[in-house]
């Protein structure tokens, strides 16, 4: 029976950047399948390394294209379901209206600390710091950085205070109104093209396949659009 009632649950591994638009998206699964979606969020880089320590997780939307592959290629997910769920976009914000405007912030570096995600486990922290290189100002900003675990804890520094300004996912601020942002054009860094797969544990459940099917389905596709992401498609 036990066995039986967990069938129905999909446990999901989901990047940091993506937590918003996948509570909405999990909701209507639910409704439309009567399956339950579990999520756990983090950087990428992190949650692979529980993927390999077998974390239960059956499902993995990666912030990126290179984990997911390298889950099929290292024997931890299913080769042929990895599938480009979301194109991100990465965003220079700040609770000061006055603070962003456009990239001259970075260049007049009028500020004590500017927030990035981690680049080592964090793509979009990695697109950051692409995009600060392209422009000339990383080693001159290097002294001022701050670094989150993850993209949430990146846009909590700039939402407390403790960072003036910080480089998020466009997601993460896309229904605010509030301070300045600068939306960072695709040309500064490479595209930040999202993966998601199913991992091995999941193989055989039929929620973890059903929930894939959804996030590529028009539903899933219109709150991902919904949040500022091309749908990869």
């Amino acid at each position: 029976l036990a066995a039986a009632a967990h069938a129905d649950e999909v446990q999901v591994a989901v990047a940091a950047n993506f937590v918003e638009p996948v509570k909405e998206i999990g909701a209507l699964f639910t409704k439309a399948t009567g399956h339950q979606a579990v999520f756990s969020s983090g950087a990428t880089g992190q949650l692979y390394t529980q993927i390999t320590q077998d974390a239960p997780f059956e499902v993995f939307l990666a912030a990126d294209q290179a984990m997911p592959k390298k889950a099929i290629d290292e024997g931890f997910a299913v080769a042929g379901t990895r599938f480009t769920y979301a194109t991100g976009r990465l965003a220079l914000f700040s609770k000061d209206p006055a603070l962003v405007k456009g990239e001259a912030a970075l260049k007049e570096g009028r500020f004590a600390k500017l927030a990035i995600a981690n680049p080592a486990t964090a793509p979009y922290g990695a697109a950051a710091v692409e995009a600060m290189k392209t422009l000339g100002v990383f080693d001159g900003l290097a002294g001022k950085l701050v670094q989150g675990n993850n993209i949430a804890q990146t846009y909590q520094f700039v939402e407390t205070g403790n960072a003036e300004l910080g480089f998020v996912a466009l997601s993460q601020i896309v229904r605010h109104t509030e301070g300045s942002r600068w939306l960072v054009p695709d040309s500064l860094h490479a595209p930040i093209a999202q993966d998601a797969v199913l991992l091995k544990r999941g193989a055989d459940s039929e929620a973890a396949r059903a929930f894939l099917a959804f996030l590529k389905g028009p539903q899933g596709h219109a709150v991902v659009e919904k949040f500022g992401y091309d749908t990869g498609n």
